[in-house]
């Protein structure tokens, strides 16, 4: 086998990064105290990250930086000010979520390689293009996908000069990435802020089949599946475990370094996965890749499974065979632990010390001579140095263009002339003058140079980049924005609404009714579009998983209706929708949060709107600033979907007579059921025809604050009517509710208070906490 997979392996601290090298990572990814989306792991500072660079590269390992969060409006500046350092960094590429990252990066910090973040969720071919279009060098492929549909995505990735990667080993979330609001909805720790507590790995109330942890699915593991993700062309393989301990990262980078090899060289692949048993693991699946989604990737226990594996092993998990087990498991831990510390302790991050000679006498060039413990080289100026009193202090010239050191080159002007020398993988440990003649002049300038020659060649023959001063946005003043209504339905029988309000901004005309599309409508993708083409008016409303075929159903209904708008929360459809020039709108699960998503969807897609998240607060959405001549949206009221998921939410709940998910269960099945954890919050999973499952919030959100405390910001304030049971409840038909929410527009007294009246309980907490 010729073709090369990168083997890709995390590093939650420094040990872990130090492990995954000497276990034959080709890449590390790991994240600094900030913007990365694993808070939980101990994470690397700044200071350590050249150190952590020069280590790497000198093993032939690359670094990608996780950046992979949303930004909120007030920590812009300090993004810039990171991007700015990481810049002259040696870094091999930098994982993003967040659109307005993409913005800055592409636009500002080119030198900069994109990795698109899990976060995206990337499963179809529209969401790689749009990608491409915002010069990410990368993707990370969903969890979800089978080994065909990576294959396609692949070539597609291929064509769009895009690698793709691929998570083979690790913790496999029970959401799609970056579409749970679980752990944000219920303690404010969101998952798009890196900080996911895993409430779905929490023991629920015993569940009707005998279940504790209903929603804890078993680890991923694709060890006899990568002759296949070879064939299908994937260019990363990824293991997931930014919080796990570097004994861990040894081991499974490890086994998989010898599995890439053993394919190499003997074109055969090593059935012996037991070394992965031995660390972490709570049992493992490949059932995705495998387009297998079944009642065996679930496991009743979120601990450690391996002291079960082994006891097992040995002839069943008796009492005595578990703790025999444990005892082996804990000096085998303790055996690896030992060996790994001796042998990371050999590795320094230490940063490498630069010896400076400076020398030179008048009339001659300045000399400086660089040795690092790998090489060295020497600079010279382009002018001859000077006596001092050849520019006297009261040369008017000299003063005004500040270009004379008045004292003379010495120790201290040298060295704070070169000291940007210290932001690199190198430090000056020592500046040498003994053959300086004294009291010298050169030009200021001309130690600039200098230093930026130096720069040059320390970093790999790549120029410095100057602080980019990246123009911040201003807000438009003396905005009067009258906002419409607009609501969302996925019924036939609420087309009716249209003619209940009369949208005071528009007299005369209709509100904005968005029809929602399932995840799946291929087979009622006829029926869809001859309802679209009847009513012209009516908006389709995209949702955020289309996958394969259904995906191509999306693009045959814009090509069929060509609408005037659209919302959508794909970009893979908002992809297509600016190819053909209809207008759209981005919908509130693209997680948008700061002004640069806004002008990224904007400059690069012709967006002709967005909705902010409901994760942020009323502060938080205050700073965002709108672009010209572009629409804003929120929803005031909806049923919280918590989280998406492409397996059976029901098979640990209520049963399912099915033992895996066929074609006919997305399209047929229809049930709902609740689950309670114990500290008695209860979380509703809904299934309904054509859509994949999902759980959501107990209570709806409701949110009347905002219309009067963020004025002139937004065009159109959103309700959802679709027929979600939650326990909220509604004391007057769909009609009424509208007309009562458009009272409240109208700044009508009371409205607010009969909302609340009319539509309990319900909850506004993330509007108040935010992220």
């Amino acid at each position: 086998m010729k073709r090369k997979i990168e083997l890709l392996a995390p590093g939650g601290d420094i040990d872990s990064i130090k492990a995954a090298i000497i276990a034959g990572a080709n890449a590390i990814y790991c994240g600094l105290d900030k913007f990365n989306a694993r808070n939980r792991a101990e994470n690397i500072t700044f200071e350590d990250l050249n150190g952590i660079l020069r280590l790497a590269h000198r093993n032939d390992c690359e670094v990608f930086l996780t950046l992979n969060i949303i930004i909120v409006e007030s920590e812009i500046p300090a993004l810039i000010g990171l991007l700015n350092k990481l810049i002259n960094t040696k870094i091999d590429g930098v994982i993003v979520q967040d659109w307005g990252m993409f913005y800055l990066l592409s636009k500002y910090f080119a030198g900069l390689k994109i990795h698109a973040s899990t976060q995206l969720t990337t499963h179809n071919e529209g969401q790689i293009k749009f990608l491409s279009k915002l010069k990410a060098n990368r993707v990370n492929l969903s969890r979800e996908l089978s080994l065909n549909e990576i294959k396609a995505l692949t070539l597609t990735a291929h064509e769009n000069s895009v690698l793709t990667e691929v998570f083979v080993h690790g913790s496999y979330c029970i959401s799609f990435s970056g579409l749970c609001y679980l752990s944000s909805a219920h303690g404010g720790n969101s998952g798009n802020r890196g900080r996911c507590s895993q409430p779905c790995r929490d023991p629920y109330l015993t569940t009707a089949e005998g279940k504790d942890f209903p929603l804890n699915l078993k680890d991923n593991s694709a060890y006899s599946d990568l002759r296949e993700l070879s064939d299908a062309g994937v260019d990363s393989i990824k293991i997931e475990g930014r919080i796990k301990k570097f004994h861990y990262v040894y081991t499974v980078v490890n086994s998989w370094k010898k599995q890439l090899q053993s394919l190499y060289n003997q074109d055969k692949l090593n059935n012996d996965n037991s070394d992965l048993h031995k660390v972490f693991n709570r049992d493992f699946s490949n059932s995705f890749l495998r387009g297998d989604i079944n009642k065996s990737m679930f496991i009743d226990n979120p601990r450690d499974n391996s002291a079960i594996h082994l006891a097992e092993m040995s002839g069943g998990s008796t009492n005595e065979n578990l703790a025999k087990a444990k005892r082996e498991l804990y000096d085998l831990k303790t055996e690896i632990i030992t060996t790994v510390r001796n042998r990371i302790e050999q590795l320094s991050i230490a940063k490498a010390p630069l010896k400076i000679t400076v020398s030179g006498e008048s009339g001659t060039p300045l000399k400086v001579s660089v040795k690092t413990p790998d090489t060295s080289f020497v600079v010279l100026s382009d002018s001859n140095l000077a006596n001092t009193g050849t520019y006297p202090a009261s040369n008017t010239l000299a003063k005004k263009n500040k270009q004379s050191c008045a004292q003379g080159l010495n120790y201290e002007v040298l060295l704070k002339r070169l000291k940007a020398l210290n932001d690199t993988e190198y430090f000056i440990k020592h500046i040498e003058l003994e053959n300086l003649q004294s009291d010298l002049f050169i030009p200021f300038k001309e130690l600039t140079s200098i230093k930026k020659r130096i720069l040059f060649i320390l970093n790999g023959l790549k120029e410095t980049v100057e602080a980019i001063d990246v123009p911040l946005l201003k807000k438009q003043s003396n905005l009067k924005i009258k906002p419409a209504l607009s609501l969302l339905i996925s019924s036939k029988k609420d087309l009716h609404l249209r003619h209940v309000i009369k949208s005071q901004r528009r007299t005369e005309t209709e509100v904005d009714i968005y029809f929602q599309l399932p995840n799946s409508f291929k087979n009622e993708c006829s029926e869809l579009i001859d309802l679209f083409l009847k009513d012209k008016r009516l908006i389709p409303w995209f949702p955020s998983v289309l996958i394969g075929e259904d995906y191509r159903a999306a693009l045959a209904l814009l090509q069929q209706v060509q609408p005037k708008r659209i919302v959508t929360n794909n970009t893979g459809v908002a992809y297509e929708a600016y190819k053909k020039g209809i207008s759209w709108i981005a919908g509130p699960y693209l997680n948008i949060v700061n002004s640069f998503s806004l002008l990224c969807l904007k400059e690069n897609f012709n967006c002709y709107g967005a909705f902010i998240s409901n994760e942020i607060n009323k502060k938080q959405i205050k700073s965002i600033k709108k672009p010209e001549n572009f629409k804003l949206y929120y929803s005031i009221y909806h049923p919280m979907a918590l989280l998406t998921s492409r397996q059976c939410l029901f098979h640990q709940v209520t049963g399912c007579e099915k033992n895996k998910i066929d074609h006919t269960c997305i399209q047929q099945c229809e049930k709902s059921a609740p689950i309670t954890n114990l500290k008695q919050v209860t979380l509703l999973i809904e299934k309904t025809k054509g859509n994949y499952h999902s759980i959501y919030n107990e209570t709806n959100f409701l949110n009347t604050d905002i219309v009067t405390d963020v004025p002139n910001l937004f065009s159109s304030f959103f309700i959802d009517l679709r027929n979600i049971k939650t326990d909220t409840k509604i004391e007057m038909d769909k009609s009424k509710i509208v007309k009562l929410f458009e009272n409240h527009l109208n700044g009508n007294p009371g409205s607010a208070e009969e909302l609340t009246q009319s539509i309990h309980p319900s909850t506004n907490t993330q509007y108040i906490k935010g992220i």
